[in-house]
Order: structure tokens, then C-alpha cells, then sequence
């Protein structure tokens, strides 16, 4: 089998830390036959206030060339306001490398983490398809008048047909491909009339190319009202760039906080190109260095990347070590346990081991 290159960026706060954990793990596989090879990139906050790089030209011509995923551990620091060499990595490789597809899986391993009141596991598990690549993210817009007080500040909210309708037919493809039966779309089309028009059309149109699987269209913010009345009936979300960052943030309140939260930038259109797989959970600069921060969204994204490799049943062996660790109560502190990041990371990988 051919060797599979993953890069590793660490970048700020937890993000070493939990990525020292997610390593660990990807190095355990290598011993245990599978073709990966390890590259670490000092890439982050602490490089860029060192000598100014952020994502230089040389080694995203690498990544390109010779990498099948690379993992990110989180990007932020107080010390760098204007987030410039966070934007520089994280949107050279979303934008860079046309990762147009940021897909979250809204999943509870254990009753114990679902934070609604009746509900279990089995009310929350879906998935949301955010289109990675359009939107106000883009950074299209300006500033007049700075410092007065007549300033202007202008973000474009961009939205093509041919990005709307990608990502549209990924979250419809992936409901095929796994048996579900409902694919939810938000907008806010009865207030921003132009571009979210356009997903409400196309919308519908792609879903009549799928007559097996229900469609509705639900407003984002009825959508975040509905995911706490009753989380159970969906199964794929998909939404624009600035909703999608939103409602899979609250999703991962119903599947146990951000600790828990893993996701994956592709471009399902040819899942052999690269993706890119993080941990959502942020940099959380007050937890850094403290051996705290729960180190399972790490090790769950760890199971996104083998999967997008072609080892899906390491993904799932993951997620049941997880789960037993959940259930036994060797847990950090913000899952209601003890353990340090080290010592739950430690429990995990020897279940595995022993599995």
C-alpha cells in the first residue's frame, strides 16, 4: 500500500496538546501496519510572532502535491488580535484547496451527555453539510471612514449557483449513501431575499433529483428553536458558511460540548483529494498548557481522517472506546470527571488497544 502523508499543524492554546494526543494515536496505527507517515509543521502563533510566517507558499505546494489529509489542532491567540496568520492557514487550506464541504457530525456517544431533559443518544444523531468556501466568510467588503463616527464597515455575503448547488447535492448524496430519509436546508430567505433565494431554488430543484429522500426547507433560526424542542428529526442539515458555523456550535451543546465535537473539510465531489480534519473546540487560550482540555474531539477527528483514508472501522473502534470511557467516567473535568488531558487520552488508546 502506498505511504499516506498527513500533516500535522498543532497551531495555539490546547491545540498542541490535544494534537500531542491525536499523534499518539495516528502512531499506534502506523504500528500497527497502516501506510501513514507523520510530517509536523510548526505553523501558529508562536512562529508567526517569531519571524512573521503563516502559511508559506512552499509548504502548501507540499501539502498539494504530496499529502492525503492534514490534521489541525486549533488556531487563536490573544497575542495576535486580527487573527492574521489564522486566516492565512486555516482559509489557505479551506479556499486553497477548494474544500468546499465542512461537514459535522452532531452525534452523543452516552446518554449522560445529552443536556435535554427525556431525551437520550439516540435523540441526537445527524449530520450538517456547511458549504466551506462562499458566504461572508469570504472576506469580500471594506471599511470607510474608519475611526469616525460616520465609519462603514461592508462584508458581501457571495453565494453562486455552482457552490450552492455543490454542496446542496453532497448533503443529498451522503443521505443516499447512509439510508437516510430527510435532508433539512436553512436559510433565511424571507429576509435576505437575493442570496438566499437562490438556496431555496436550487434547493428544490436538486431534491427532486432524489424523490426517495423527504426535503424540507426550515428558517435558521426555527432551526436552532427546533434542534432543542426535538433534536430527533434530523438527520442531514446543509446551510451556508456564517449559519452552518453556528448551528453545528450548538450542536455540539446536545452531543456533550465542544470537547466532543470533530469535523471534516472535503470535497466530496472526489473524496481521493485531500481533507483536512479538526477538532472544533477552539484554542481556549485560559486551558492552555494546564493539561485539562478534553482530548476526545481530537481523537474522534483522528477517526474522521482514517476513515476518509479508507479505514472506516477504525473510526468506529474509536467511537466505542469513547464511549466506554464516557460511561465509566474516566473523563476530563468538563465531562464531569478528573482525568488530565493525558490520562483520558491514555485510557482511550489502551481500549483500543486491548479491543
Amino acid at each position: 500500500m502506498a505511504e499516506k502523508l498527513i500533516a500535522l499543524i498543532p497551531g495555539d492554546g490546547i491545540g498542541p496538546e490535544v494534537t500531542r494526543e491525536a499523534r499518539r494515536l495516528l502512531e499506534w496505527y502506523q504500528g500497527q501496519g497502516l501506510p501513514l507517515t507523520l510530517w509536523d509543521l510548526d505553523l501558529g502563533a508562536e512562529r508567526y510572532l517569531k519571524d512573521g510566517t503563516t502559511f508559506p507558499k512552499e509548504v502548501s505546494d507540499k501539502i498539494r502535491a504530496e499529502c492525503s489529509a492534514v490534521f489541525l489542532g486549533a488556531l487563536g491567540d490573544p497575542r495576535v488580535p486580527d487573527m492574521s496568520h489564522a486566516r492565512d492557514i486555516l482559509f489557505g487550506l479551506r479556499f486553497g484547496f477548494d474544500l468546499y464541504a465542512n461537514i459535522r457530525p452532531v452525534r452523543a456517544l452516552s446518554d449522560r451527555l445529552v443536556p435535554l431533559k427525556g431525551r437520550t443518544r439516540a435523540d441526537v444523531d445527524f449530520v450538517v453539510f456547511r458549504e466551506n468556501t462562499e458566504g461572508v466568510y469570504v472576506g469580500v467588503g471594506g471599511q470607510v471612514r474608519r475611526g469616525t463616527p460616520h465609519e462603514i464597515a461592508i462584508n458581501e455575503d457571495i453565494n453562486t449557483r455552482f457552490g450552492v448547488e455543490r454542496i446542496i447535492v453532497a448533503a443529498f448524496e451522503h443521505a443516499k449513501q447512509h439510508g437516510k430519509k430527510r435532508v433539512h436546508m436553512a436559510d433565511k430567505s424571507n429576509a435576505m431575499r437575493h442570496a438566499h433565494e437562490l438556496w431555496l431554488r436550487v434547493f428544490d430543484e436538486v431534491g427532486q433529483r432524489y424523490p426517495g429522500i423527504e426535503r424540507q426547507h426550515v428558517y435558521v433560526d426555527a432551526l436552532c428553536l427546533y434542534l432543542l424542542q426535538d433534536p430527533s428529526q434530523f438527520e442531514v442539515v446543509v446551510t451556508n458558511n456564517l449559519f452552518g458555523d453556528i448551528v453545528t456550535d450548538l450542536g455540539a451543546g446536545l452531543q456533550g460540548g465542544l470537547g466532543m465535537a470533530c469535523s471534516a473539510n472535503v470535497h466530496p465531489a472526489d473524496p481521493t483529494r485531500l481533507g483536512l480534519f479538526e477538532p472544533v473546540h477552539g484554542s481556549a487560550p485560559p486551558l492552555a498548557g494546564k493539561n485539562v482540555a478534553n482530548p476526545f474531539a481530537s481523537l474522534l477527528t483522528v477517526g474522521a481522517l482514517l476513515s476518509h483514508l479508507g479505514y472506516p472501522e477504525h473510526e468506529r473502534h474509536i467511537e466505542r472506546a469513547i464511549t466506554e470511557a464516557v460511561d465509566s467516567g474516566q473523563v476530563t473535568r468538563d465531562l464531569g470527571g478528573d482525568l488530565t488531558t493525558t490520562q483520558a487520552a491514555d485510557w482511550v488508546i489502551e481500549r483500543i488497544k486491548t479491543a
